[in-house]
């Protein structure tokens, strides 16, 4: 009863603002993809345009239910209310179609659903902009409009099927396949990722793995694989972080130099990489890299006097002193 009150509450609700969004859809025509890790159950939404900021239009997602894309002549409601349909219990499939069953523009609409189980659903009207179409496999779905190409969406889904690594490197290799085959016929300017866990934490905090989006750029899957990198850096960052909370400046300083391996260009990467180094006390590889970093810029020698205070710095105030003429 409450799956169907929900429903019928739903579709009341879709009618009425129907006509809002015949007016005001933004004309956001791309291609994208919607996919799971079969490993770790995570699930991405990735999406390149030439439509300023079109992360903020086409990708929505919920740990412990799935990723949404919705593109072509946009209907943002598909995102939230595709959401909360298969949070209710609906499968991508009756999910989508509810919408679209409710929705006058649906022959413009192009829309992804994937589940926390892999299952996907994929719609594009028949008066979406050539080239258009889309193609579903395990676990994923890619789908693109008003492409130079009909060749598109089959070189991204063959992309990510052959391709290896973490779940961004997946999707980010099928939108660098759209684009080989040259992608959007108006060109390029937007991109975005969003990874979400397959089970929800409670925390939502934590429920997000990873939410980028470049607004407005040149290359916008190069600057986005580019913050990839630098997201994957400071979370080795953050992780070496906590482990200095807790004192296992061992782990952190593994952890650090990862960081560093990714962006070695840092200078904050090299600066608590050093600082953890005082801390185990290996102060003949801390000070060269202090000294170096104290020249481009003092204020990391004021900010090294306040980590004793805060108990950051464990050191005696002869060693202190020494850091500090450095």
């Amino acid at each position: 009863m409450k799956l169907v009150s929900f429903l019928i509450i739903f579709i009341i609700s879709q009618t009425l603002t129907a006509q809002f969004y015949k007016k005001s859809e933004p004309f956001t025509h791309t291609y994208s993809i919607v996919a799971r890790d079969t490993v770790t159950g995570n699930m991405a939404v990735a999406v390149q345009s030439h439509w300023f900021s079109v992360g903020s239009v086409v990708a929505y997602g919920k740990a412990g239910v799935g990723v949404v894309a919705t593109q072509s002549l946009v209907n943002p409601s598909y995102g939230p209310k595709g959401l909360a349909l298969m949070e209710q219990g609906l499968s991508p499939e009756q999910a989508l179609n509810a919408l679209l069953q409710n929705d006058s523009g649906e022959m413009y609409r192009q829309v992804a659903f994937l589940n926390h189980n892999g299952l996907v659903a994929t719609h594009t009207g028949n008066l979406c902009i050539d080239e258009a179409g889309h193609r579903q496999g395990k676990n994923f779905s890619v789908q693109a409009n008003m492409m130079l190409r009909y060749t598109v969406w089959d070189a991204m889904a063959n992309a990510f099927e052959s391709s290896v690594g973490d779940l961004s490197q997946r999707v980010l290799a099928a939108l660098k396949a759209a684009e080989n085959e040259k992608g959007d016929i108006r060109g390029k300017q937007s991109a975005a990722i969003l990874i979400v866990k397959g089970e929800a934490t409670g925390n939502l905090w934590e429920d997000v793995i990873m939410d980028l989006r470049v607004e407005d750029h040149e290359n916008p899957i190069q600057e986005l694989e580019r913050l990839i990198k630098i997201h994957k850096a400071y979370g080795f960052m953050n992780k070496g972080d906590l482990a200095m909370e807790k004192g296992d400046t061992l782990e952190a300083e593994s952890l650090y130099m990862r960081a560093q391996e990714l962006f070695p260009d840092n200078i904050e990467m090299k600066y608590w990489y050093a600082i953890n180094l005082l801390n185990n006390k290996e102060f003949n590889k801390a000070f060269p890299i202090l000294k170096t970093i104290f020249n481009k810029d003092k204020n990391w020698k004021t900010l090294t006097k306040r980590l004793v205070k805060s108990k950051i710095l464990v050191i005696t105030e002869e060693k202190l002193k020494e850091v500090i003429q450095l």
